[in-house]
């Protein structure tokens, strides 16, 4: 199956459709972008569409509602997920603090979750420590 995001006027990702591969196949039988946003144009009327993969290998990311495509980079980017995180050079959102050396993603045995809350009354303290 292929996927592909439809964008508004600033192309935010409005929605992700899913299209059947046969309906993106040109003459010779090879996988088209064009012939699926053809379809896809044909099927929901005039708009932007740009192909997305689930697993990541087209355009950096899986489209996501909320997301957006930038264009001269051809890479979907993830909706910000806090009003403090900021995109790193690889344009993925990243936390303003380091996640914390106990925590299970650095082979430590602690749980953590960001809370905006309370990074917005001290900008030391971003992570929650949930435990192990």
């Amino acid at each position: 199956m292929a996927h592909f995001a439809i964008l508004d006027d600033s192309n935010v990702v409005t929605s992700v459709v899913v299209v059947a591969n046969e309906d993106c196949l040109d003459s010779d039988g090879k996988e088209s972008e064009a012939v699926g946003i053809a379809f896809c144009t044909n099927l929901f009327g005039a708009g932007t569409y740009v192909q997305t993969s689930y697993n990541g290998t087209t355009r950096q990311m899986m489209a996501t509602i909320g997301g957006t495509y930038d264009a001269s980079k051809d890479k979907f980017i993830a909706p910000k997920p806090f009003a403090s995180w900021v995109l790193n050079s690889g344009d993925v959102w990243v936390a303003p603090t380091p996640l914390p050396a106990d925590a299970i993603a650095n082979d430590g045995d602690h749980k953590y979750c960001w809370n905006e809350e309370n990074y917005q009354a001290d900008n030391t303290n971003g992570w929650e420590d949930l435990g192990t």
